[in-house]
């Protein structure tokens, strides 16, 4: 067996055993890994992929257990090159964090100009997509740092801090019926805001299911409209007039746009935005640094007690 054979078949899972993909991603051939493969199930002497024909439907039970380890001993030869180049003095990589738009374009702007700064040398990639999407790249490792608020803190694989707390608010136009409320925190209730049609995000965003269980819980169905994964957007569809917005709080910055922001923290309740490592991932230095500077306080020597813990 040899690291080569291990490393072909993590990347054929990742891309749902199409070898042609994984050898494209790994820019070898896709006779070379299918050779790889079968030279692994015959030193193992089990089956690794189901198959039909010269088709593969998955993972046969062993190979499910042979995945398993091959993903682990990826991850420690990854843990023992990050470690090198740590050891060696020298703060050249790629740091990919993956997280919603949300995060993206309100929360780490600031974060990311000070890493840049710190870490000129360091490359950084945002990964945008949806919190199951976030939770599965990190436990792959595709992924360096997960920002989300939710889906991180119940995947198993993964450790996550919290980062901060925020609330929702709705946004309507200057002059509509609810902008009466922005004056008046925690006076709107959820009749009254189910009294208008409304534009919020998609299921799994920032904390679309804190939205669902209180309508669900007071009985009322709401008129949702439109449904959207980017603020942005929906503030564009509140100004023309679709209906009111429910956003995260941090998105608002709606007085610039002739928007109103009314806070719903008391309707919808806290959310709290966490970050997530994979378990027993070497972190490097400068990602414990782009950790700190996301959130004061949680220093290398925390965030270690916080991960074995």
């Amino acid at each position: 067996m040899n690291l080569q054979q291990f490393r072909f078949l993590r990347e054929a899972a990742r891309q749902k055993f199409n070898i042609t993909a994984a050898a494209r991603a790994l820019h070898t051939s896709q006779p070379g890994i299918s050779k790889a493969i079968i030279e692994l199930e015959g030193e193992l002497g089990v089956s690794i992929f189901a198959r039909q024909g010269k088709r593969i439907l998955g993972l046969t039970p062993p190979g499910q257990q042979v995945l398993g380890a091959a993903e682990r001993i990826m991850q420690e030869v990854d843990n023992l090159k990050k470690l090198a180049r740590d050891y060696a003095g020298s703060p050249e990589g790629t740091l990919r964090v993956a997280t919603t738009h949300t995060q993206a374009r309100y929360v780490l702007p600031p974060v990311v100009q000070k890493f840049a700064q710190k870490y000129p040398k360091v490359r950084l990639k945002l990964l945008q997509a949806d919190p199951p999407q976030i939770a599965a790249m990190l436990v792959s490792g595709q992924a360096d740092l997960g920002f989300a608020t939710e889906t991180l803190a119940e995947t198993a694989g993964l450790k996550s801090i919290p980062v901060y707390e925020w609330q929702h608010v709705a946004i309507v136009p200057r002059g509509h019926a609810l902008a009466k409320f922005a004056a008046a925190p925690g006076r709107l209730t959820l009749k009254e805001l189910a009294r208008h049609p409304l534009v919020t995000y998609e299921g799994h965003f920032a904390g679309r299911s804190r939205i669902d269980a209180a309508f669900a819980a007071a009985e009322i169905e709401p008129s949702i409209v439109l449904e959207a994964i980017d603020a942005d957007v929906i503030k564009t569809y509140v100004q023309i007039g679709l209906g009111v917005g429910i956003v995260a709080g941090v998105a608002a910055q709606a007085q610039n746009e002739g928007l109103v922001a009314v806070p719903c923290g008391h309707l919808f309740g806290t959310n709290t935005a966490r970050l997530a490592v994979k378990q027993g991932a070497y972190l490097r230095g400068f990602v414990y640094a782009f950790i700190e500077l996301l959130a004061p306080g949680w220093d290398k020597r925390r965030l270690e007690e916080a991960l074995r813990g």
